[in-house]
């Protein structure tokens, strides 16, 4: 990287740095995620919400239409875009009534989903009911995928689903990678399949020590797997190919912006809320689900108040409770790094690319 760049960069980062400041005064919910459910039709090794695991008692569909129209209500004029996830959301028998309410009151949304139960009248369905992106997990070719996922025809279901979403034209149909040690190296292969598939776009992010994943670290990416995962994307990007790495981490000036749109900044509690399946109020889903995290309950709570009077955990720079972030000089610009991997037993950050090189 030359210096004329390099000093953008840093340019760039520290007005972002200014404006963080000032977004945590003055949050701007952009994001309302909606976990319909927690029950899943895959199994998957990874999932960071142990989904199919002790499933709560879900809200009600009247408490999603409720929440839905008071959110229309309070932030009419500027509303989130409703992202609607699971848990394979699409086993929620009222689905569509709760995604064709959305819509009717004027929110953009989007949906992630594993895709194999995206039949050609599903995706239709889908479009008439006005989602706008989808994101479809695909972690490999037909062997691999099968075993991570642990569900046997899963890759042909979902390569399926994926199909019969791109004939109907929709604004993003992305496919998401979860990449780990075992298919780091089958990258290309899989990039085929999608480039063959004519995806609109691929995400690609390492797996993550939460949920199930911490009982395979020997999936876990090092520190040089990871940079090896970064010039894959760098790569495709440089060739014209609209692949990138996910939102989560700190990536350093070399990265920072050559694998992603934008800089590094962790959306938990400034841009972003989430509606658990059994209620709860809490900034990214993924994020340790426990009670200094969990904002209210839109049971027992006004979500409104609760944005704008709580979320004080999410909008205090995580380096200000650990010796080891005050002490790097990427502190300015990655003030303790994603919410979701944060571990708040020890307070300290469990992926680091720049204290593990």
């Amino acid at each position: 990287m030359g210096n004329s760049d390099y000093e953008r960069k840093i340019k760039e980062l520290q007005m972002l740095a200014e404006y963080r400041k000032e977004l945590r005064k003055n949050p701007q919910l952009r994001f309302l995620f909606f976990e319909l459910t927690q029950k899943c039709n895959e199994n998957c090794i990874h999932c960071g919400s142990r989904c199919g695991e002790n499933v709560p008692e879900e809200l009600p569909t009247e408490a999603f239409l409720k929440l839905l129209d008071k959110v229309a209500a309070d932030f009419a004029g500027s509303l989130p875009m409703l992202c609607v996830t699971g848990g394979e959301p699409l086993l929620r028998r009222d689905f569509f009534e709760i995604v064709e309410h959305a819509h009717r009151l004027g929110f953009t949304w989007g949906m992630t989903s594993n895709g194999t139960l995206i039949t050609k009248d599903v995706a239709k369905r889908l479009k008439e009911a006005g989602m706008a992106t989808v994101a479809i997990s695909l972690d490999g070719t037909k062997e691999y995928h099968d075993k991570f996922r642990r569900s046997p025809n899963a890759f042909e279901r979902t390569v399926e689903g994926l199909r019969n979403l791109l004939e109907q034209d929709f604004e993003d149909v992305q496919a998401t990678t979860v990449v780990t040690k075992q298919n780091l190296g089958s990258l290309e292969e899989l990039f085929q399949v999608l480039y063959d598939i004519d995806v609109d776009s691929w995400r690609l992010l390492a797996i993550e020590p939460i949920g199930r994943a911490l009982d395979i670290p020997e999936m876990q990416l090092s520190t040089k797997d990871h940079f090896a995962l970064l010039d894959f994307i760098r790569g495709k990007r440089e060739q014209g190919y609209p692949v990138t790495y996910g939102c989560c981490h700190w990536l350093g000036t070399d990265y920072e912006r050559e694998v992603r749109d934008w800089y590094f900044l962790c959306n938990a509690g400034v841009y972003t809320a989430s509606i658990m399946s059994n209620g709860d109020i809490g900034a990214c889903l993924d994020t340790d689900r426990r009670p200094e995290t969990i904002q209210g309950n839109i049971l027992k709570d006004d979500f409104t108040k609760v944005w704008k009077e709580r979320f004080e955990i999410f909008r205090t720079p995580l380096s200000e409770r650990c010796a080891e972030c005050k002490g790097c000089k990427d502190v300015a610009f990655c003030e303790g790094g994603s919410c979701h991997s944060w571990d708040y037993d020890n307070d300290r950050q469990l992926v680091c690319l720049h204290r593990d090189r």
